[in-house]
């Protein structure tokens, strides 16, 4: 299993999130940590000029780099303004 990073950004985004919603974004995230094919038509690589890989939770996306053994989660926030 990879180690997780959360950025100060997707953090702060967490803690406003509603419990469940929150709960449902970190689940998803440590189990493509654990196993990153079970979620593979959830991810997709960015293109560009964000580097890194997507991950659909919902109507929520989660923006991530994956650093060999570590998987930085860099934003989170809902599908159309996230990418900005």
């Amino acid at each position: 299993m990879k180690t997780i990073a959360y950025s100060k950004a997707a953090q702060k985004t967490l803690t406003r999130l509603p419990v469940n919603t929150a709960k449902l974004i970190r689940s998803k995230i440590e189990q493509f940590a654990a196993e990153p094919s079970s979620l593979a038509n959830n991810v997709k690589a960015l293109k560009g000029d964000i580097a890194g890989f997507r991950l659909r939770v919902g109507d929520w996306r989660v923006l991530m780099d994956d650093q060999g053994a570590v998987l930085a989660i860099v934003a989170i926030g809902a599908r159309g303004r996230v990418y900005d």
